[in-house]
């Protein structure tokens, strides 16, 4: 080696390219090649899997700013795509530190080689820090990430491809993550030990609209005891009667609600016309809202971690959530029959609704909790109930 090599700077070997221009470097971690989408951060300190596989990500980069990402490895459990083979659609990942080795007795395989398998491109020793304050000042970005370990980049190439790419408003995502057909779900949540359980004694029978569902969600629906049929994002509302429901869910996704709601709020006002309870989360309140009457906006820099409080009006309490959105319901535009019943605490945002005269309820936030707090859980006791009342009012 060379004197003057010793003291050179290692030639970066991945690039986070902007759309204004700017070019990080850094350490390819990952699959390698390129890969381009709206850069988002994400505060979570723990659920790096979860997050990296929940489906709402489509289209996104994801910057970690808690600085150890992959020390605990990965496992099987914790995937929230309902198709254990198939990606989220989520495009990137960048980190602060280098991967280490796993530390953890629940780990099956480095976080590197997960990734590598999941074709995720990733970055790895910048400061995410400072990505996160350029994304709070300038807003959530489109860009190109690349990775080669020769470090051959034509970053003129990138900077033009980075400019050029579309924004994600009108973008409908759900088509591309959804479920290709009907099946139907009985796991329940893990337990110490024992793992995933089954439903195999269901009192309710719910029909979940997949936008781009978690599996968590699905379960604690089989947990409150329903039996869960999932129907791809295009199910008509006469198809999804057809199944004579006890109640509908309305499950996250990504992209831009008013695109995807072009053909799924006629099926979403149908239902709520049927009088069948209603329950939404994240994309799905977004498109309830819209179904409603209400509009929808693009977020400066999103909601993305699950340290995000909300103040429940229902209870009067404040809770600890998890949020990952960069869309969000102009609260002002709700007709006089629809009540605002959660908001941020951050910033003032919506949260959540409900219909005053009518069992049709949702929430912006993730209350499955993969990751995060369970302080919302509660909301699908609240779902439940709301079924309970409209088949004894049926019954009457």
């Amino acid at each position: 080696m060379k004197a003057q090599d010793a003291w050179s700077a290692p030639k970066p070997t991945a690039l986070l390219v902007l759309a204004d221009g700017t070019v990080i470097e850094g350490r390819g971690v990952g699959a390698l090649g390129k890969a381009s989408g709206e850069v988002c951060f994400n505060t979570a300190m723990t659920g790096y899997e979860e997050i990296l596989t929940d489906p709402s990500y489509a289209g996104q980069i994801i910057t970690f700013t808690f600085p150890h990402v992959g020390n605990v490895g990965t496992n099987e459990d914790d995937i929230e795509t309902v198709d254990m083979d198939g990606t989220a659609g989520v495009r990137g990942a960048i980190l602060r530190t280098d991967i280490t080795t796993p530390s953890n007795y629940r780990s099956g395989n480095h976080f590197d080689e997960w990734l590598k398998a999941r074709k995720i491109v990733g970055l790895s020793g910048i400061d995410t820090r400072a990505l996160t304050a350029l994304i709070r000042e300038k807003g959530m970005q489109n860009a190109v990430i690349a990775h080669d370990p020769n470090g051959g980049f034509d970053v003129e190439a990138l900077k033009a491809e980075a400019a050029a790419l579309p924004a994600l408003e009108g973008m409908d995502l759900a088509k591309e993550i959804t479920t290709p057909k009907t099946y139907n779900w009985n796991e329940t949540t893990w337990a110490w030990e024992n793992g995933f359980g089954k439903q195999d004694k269901p009192t309710y029978h719910v029909v979940a609209l997949d936008f781009g569902v978690k599996r968590n969600i699905l379960r604690l629906l089989a947990d409150a005891g329903c039996r869960v049929t999932v129907v791809p994002a295009n199910t008509s509302a006469e198809e999804i009667l057809g199944h004579k429901p006890d109640g509908v869910f309305l499950s996250n996704g990504p992209g831009d609600p008013a695109a995807t709601g072009e053909y799924a709020v006629p099926t979403i006002r149908a239902l709520v016309a049927s009088g069948l309870p209603v329950f939404g989360i994240c994309l799905g309140h977004q498109m309830l809202a819209l179904a409603l009457g209400g509009t929808t906006k693009k977020m400066h820099q999103g909601h993305h971690g699950a340290n995000h409080p909300v103040h429940d009006y229902t209870t009067n309490k404040v809770e600890i959530t998890s949020m990952n959105h960069g869309f969000a319901v102009s609260a002002g535009t709700l007709p006089d029959n629809v009540e605002e019943t959660h908001v941020s605490l951050f910033d003032g945002t919506n949260c959540g609704l409900r219909v005053k005269d009518a069992p049709v309820f949702s929430v912006q936030h993730h209350p499955e909790a993969s990751p995060g707090p369970q302080d919302s859980h509660y909301l699908f006791a609240r779902f439940i109930e709301m079924i309970e009342n409209h088949k004894a009012s049926a019954a009457a």
